[in-house]
């Protein structure tokens, strides 16, 4: 709209006190009394524990309680998303450990350095288990049980009821197994805890959690402490990134929460690096994909087997192959036929969670790959074999076969976009060149087009309310983590009502002072509580209306909000301010504010186009990223700064999936890459200036025509630079190369291409898949919330 505030670039108001260090995140918060946890872990990946001896531990300096399953008042912690509550978890293991990392006892000290001295002085006796480290080797009749009363190692599952062949009409299928490696969360936060009993505001609990989520981990505590939520207040301050790693209550919060409790003192944790390496992973996926086509390029069926591995507790990371992977698994295309099966299996590794795009990015690399696969193989340009098959503009709302309802979309407006800010002609020639002279640095050209989905139909609290002194107070159910709420929601206010910015308080991640909320995941924060602020603030201009319009003795249509007052239109002299308002309101008792949840009619479901430019070395397999271009499409922006922001922490993300992190596992179950050192975190002098824009396609679902942007760029990125990668060599007769695409891994593979050997790897599916319970195709679950 004309002068409209949003859709400009409006400078975060979170900024001057976190650049200035007056930011307060757990870590620094400081209560008289506070004592001090630390954990003692199992350095064994599989074991039963047939002592446990803390008698040194105890008497030593500082220390005031050592806890063991034993010892600790404490029930399973609550499942955050059941994937499968037999696998529920104590805080403190008593009798076996499932991986390494796992917690076996908690000391409670006066300083964090005397509960660290103390750790190492308990002594605890194991005897080794059998171990299974591998999804696929976790699936063999004779492996290692985690849980022996479940009768396999598979978590959860289920496959296609249609049984029928996909490819009956197909003149081409192609197939690949591919594996999305797991990767560490690696927030700049690790999980942190201030646990007060009886203490602030009456409340029986307070807890001080970093946490995206507030409201759904007081429903968690309250349920595991037997209180009533009313009896729990959680305070969530600034909070160091998240990724979906901090949605859930992990059990060392359970720990220190109960032994708060036990002692009546305040009890703090605050997780060390090498800890959250150990306990926020994502991602983790072994696929088995099939494509028919007929020899024009047109798709015929797609069949997907995918393995989510769940970790040691049925981590929730687990059933995104069930959920997300396989909602998204067709992706933007029009594909007739889809055979999709999934299962989440246990193995002795920490729980994998949730890590930005949660389950959706492993669909696109799973389905970009496939398609630039079956481009090579019929000798069809990656960009026309996507062209060809795309969902047409027209189609939309457009079901798919996986119970999608796509809102709209125009999957070609930002692909045409990404390839002429490229220059995708001018890559091609250079390409070309540099093929002819046989460089040993060649270059890559990839592309990815994808669709995901956000928000889901859930719904979201917002409310605002003008003050005595004629500034607002805007609150709203989610819980920033970094992503600039304060902002953009005071913006969406300022926008509507004519109140400056710097006259807005913002507030949240407080259940004391906001009632209710969803929290923040799964790109929701916009389009829900932006929404939910958005109808708040739409209230209040009626209820302002309504009080000027008595006050000057006007109709309400004759008057407009502007520059912090009501004034008649044409007549600026005739006005009242907010202040005015405010005093008459409360003279009158008539409301000057609204506190409402906001309900949306549906997931919505952004796309975009990533472009990536590559340079491989084909004698030492070093790849060098040259250009990114993202250009994706979240419907109205409404701060381009914000926008920007986002698209640029969600495509190196994605890049260095694509060439650099991977967390792993040796065969006994033991971390190889749990620092910094091993783990191959990029800097920013490892990526390249991203070139990233947008199209603006605005959802009907939501008044502010919002769809999410916090995991898109990661969703295109990861395969456009895979494709990149083996587009730079495809020449030589590579395939497909797995991720991430490390030099060795590269290296490998074009020997083995210019061997003879170059085709994508193909393995038969495990047995399990056959052994599923099926679903029904076509459930709807667009409603789902993510």
């Amino acid at each position: 709209m004309p002068g409209s505030l949003l859709g400009t670039s409006v400078r975060r108001v979170e900024d001057p006190d976190l650049i200035r260090g007056r930011g307060s995140y757990v870590d620094d918060l400081r209560v008289d009394g506070t004592l001090h946890a630390a954990f003692v872990r199992s350095p064994f990946a599989h074991a039963t524990i047939t002592a446990i001896d803390t008698t040194e531990a105890e008497q030593a300096p500082g220390v005031v309680a050592v806890y063991t399953a034993e010892t600790l008042d404490a029930a399973n912690v609550p499942t955050f998303i059941a994937l499968n509550p037999a696998c529920d978890r104590p805080p403190l293991s008593g009798t076996r450990v499932r991986y390494v990392g796992e917690p076996v006892a908690m000391v409670v000290a006066a300083t964090a350095r005397q509960a660290a001295d103390a750790v190492e002085l308990v002594d605890t006796d194991y005897d080794d288990l059998p171990v299974v480290a591998e999804p696929e080797a976790a699936l063999a009749q004779d492996a290692p049980l985690l849980f022996e009363y479940l009768g396999s190692n598979v978590a959860a599952g289920q496959r296609d009821a249609d049984e029928s062949d996909p490819f009956a009409e197909a003149e081409v299928v192609v197939r690949a197994r591919m594996v999305n490696q797991r990767v560490a969360v690696a927030p700049i936060e690790p999980n942190a805890i201030l646990a007060e009993p009886g203490l602030l505001t009456g409340a029986a609990l307070t807890v001080h959690l970093a946490s995206q989520m507030p409201h759904v981990a007081r429903s968690q505590i309250a349920a595991y402490a037997g209180l009533g939520e009313d009896a729990v207040r959680v305070v969530t301050p600034h909070v160091g990134g998240a990724f979906g790693a901090k949605a859930p209550v992990q059990p060392e919060h359970a720990a220190v929460i109960s032994a708060a409790r036990m002692l009546g003192r305040p009890v703090r944790w605050t997780e060390t690096r090498s800890e959250a390496m150990l306990s926020m992973q994502g991602r983790g996926q072994v696929q088995w994909a099939e494509l028919g086509l007929r020899r024009d390029g047109t798709f015929v069926g797609l069949r997907a087997r995918v393995i989510g591995e769940a970790g040691a507790y049925a981590g929730f990371g687990g059933g995104l192959a069930i959920g997300p992977t396989g909602w998204m698994a067709t992706g933007t295309y029009t594909i007739p036929q889809l055979r999709y099966d999934a299962l989440a299996v246990l193995t002795n590794t920490a729980n994998v969670g949730a890590y930005r795009g949660a389950g959706r990015p492993e669909a696109a690399a799973m389905l970009e790959r496939m398609v630039d696969i079956a481009a090579d193989e019929l000798d069809m340009s990656p960009v026309e074999i996507r062209r060809k098959n795309m969902i047409a503009p027209d189609a939309f709302p457009y079901r798919t076969l996986t119970g999608m309802t796509y809102d709209v979309g125009d999957y070609d407006l930002p692909l045409r976009e990404a390839l002429r800010i490229a220059g995708y002609d001018d890559l091609l020639a250079e390409q070309a060149r540099r093929r002819e002279r046989d460089d040993v640095r060649q270059l890559g050209i990839g592309i990815a087009i994808y669709v995901e989905i956000t928000g889901g139909a859930g719904g979201e609290f917002g409310s605002v309310r003008i003050n005595p002194d004629g500034t607002a107070t805007v609150m709203a159910g989610t819980s920033a983590h970094g992503q600039g709420h304060a902002t953009t929601f005071s913006t969406i206010v300022a926008d509507r009502l004519g109140i400056a910015l710097e006259n807005i308080e913002y507030v949240q991640s407080d259940t004391a002072r906001v009632p209710r909320g969803g929290g923040t995941g799964g790109s929701r924060s916009g389009q829900l509580g932006g929404s939910a602020v958005r109808t708040a603030a739409d209230a209040v201009e009626e209820q302002a209306r309504r009080l000027a319009a008595e006050m000057l003795e006007a109709a309400p249509e004759d008057l407009e909000l502007t520059d912090g007052a009501v004034r008649m239109r044409g007549v600026p002299d005739r006005q009242v301010t907010w202040v005015e308002l405010a005093a008459h309101a409360n003279e009158t008792g008539q409301e000057l504010g609204a506190a409402l949840d906001f309900k949306s009619e549906g997931a919505t479901f952004p796309f975009g186009a990533h472009v990536s430019v590559v340079e491989v070395d084909t004698e030492t397999g070093f790849v060098t990223p040259l250009r990114h271009v993202a250009v994706d499409d979240c419907g109205r922006v409404m701060n381009p700064l914000i926008v920007n922001g986002q698209q640029h922490g969600g495509t190196v993300s994605g890049i260095s999936q694509a060439l650099w992190e991977a967390f792993r596992y040796d065969e006994e179950g033991t971390p190889v890459t749990s620092t910094f050192a091993d783990y191959a975190m990029p800097s920013a002098a490892d990526t390249v200036s991203l070139e990233v824009s947008n199209t603006e396609t605005p959802s009907p679902l939501n008044p502010l025509g919002a769809k999410g942007i916090g995991e898109s760029a990661t969703i295109g990125s990861t395969p456009a630079v895979q494709n990149a990668v083996v587009d730079a060599v495809s020449h030589l007769g590579v395939r497909h190369i797995d991720l991430p695409c490390t030099p060795d891994r590269v290296w490998a593979t074009i020997q083995r291409a210019r061997a003879g050997d170059g085709a994508a790897p193909w393995t038969e599916p495990p047995a399990a898949f056959a052994t599923l319970p099926v679903r029904r195709a076509g459930d709807d679950v667009s409603g789902a919330e993510i």
